[in-house]
């Protein structure tokens, strides 16, 4: 699933990414969004509030997506 599909406050461990697209999997990575790597969904409004390495990211909807938990 993807972290769009992802319960609030719960922690998941990101399993890959899911995208072509090497700025999109560069950006990810700066943020710490890779394999291995825990991530929390803070808040799902219009974009996604997430927790990754002790700091807080504001991320679209579609970024979201290429999250796969």
């Amino acid at each position: 699933m993807n972290l769009n599909d992802a319960e609030l406050e719960k922690e998941y461990v990101i399993s890959s990414i899911d995208t072509d697209d090497e700025e999109m999997k560069d950006f990810l990575f700066t943020l710490g969004c890779y394999g291995g790597e825990k991530i929390t969904v803070i808040d799902k409004k219009r974009n996604l509030v997430i927790s990754v390495k002790d700091a807080r990211y504001n991320i679209d909807r579609e970024l979201a997506q290429t999250i796969i938990i």
